[in-house]
């Protein structure tokens, strides 16, 4: 299994979060109960393209939810180059569309979309890839959206202490589409706001502007 580097110096969530191990053993056993399941729900495991389903579902699956062993190469701030003065105070640093994937919590089915992460920066600025990762490292578990888009801005500003934060995702679910009301066509958006942007609608505005601007090209 994956393993990641360790540096005491580091003491954000990622770094705290730690490399899962499963032995062996414990693989053979797994591999079991899923085929045990895929056979009762009608698989057909005796032929070529099916005798490996239960291994290569556990290890898409553990692949899907790396999120929880963090990731070390995260964290890279710069020193900002606002020197003060009232521009640095409204000055937007937006990313997006990134693309995630997650697995719902309540029922392990896929949801998938693009977040959309805006900052205005104070002391520290943050490498433009490491809003990828940081997305994908809270996206890539057992999740709900609500949850992925708190833990993204809560962590840049835990880490950055940014004037403000915007995180905007928008999700298709399949447990919508799957099972229930299968719904083929429905979204989730979700918005979240720290700082400047909870108390200047026209930060928020133009966040918003720039988000669909992007959805429409």
């Amino acid at each position: 299994m994956s393993t990641f580097g360790f540096d005491p110096e580091e003491t954000t969530h990622w770094e705290q979060t730690r490399p899962r191990s499963v032995t062996p053993a414990r693989w053979k056993q797994f591999e079991g109960y899923a085929t045990e399941i895929f056979d009762a729900f009608g698989m057909d495991l005796d032929t070529p393209g099916t005798r490996d389903t239960p291994t290569r579902f556990l290890k898409a699956l553990f692949d899907a939810t790396a999120g929880y062993e963090g990731d070390p190469k995260l964290l890279t701030a710069f020193p900002t180059e606002c020197h003060g003065g009232p521009d640095c105070n409204i000055s937007q640093v937006i990313e997006g569309p990134i693309e995630f994937f997650s697995l719902c919590e309540h029922h392990a089915l896929p949801f998938h979309g693009h977040a959309y992460i805006g900052y205005i920066a104070h002391e520290e600025i943050i490498g433009i890839s490491k809003l990828t990762r940081l997305v994908r490292v809270f996206a890539r578990r057992f999740t709900v959206q609500e949850r992925v888009g708190v833990q993204i801005a809560d962590e840049l500003v835990r880490v950055l202490k940014p004037h403000g934060v915007a995180v905007h995702l928008n999700a298709t679910h399949l447990c919508t589409q799957m099972r229930g009301v299968r719904e083929g066509h429905s979204r989730t958006w979700t918005s979240y706001w720290r700082g400047n942007y909870e108390s200047e609608p026209q930060l928020r505005s133009e966040f918003l502007e720039a988000v669909n601007q992007t959805n429409t090209h």
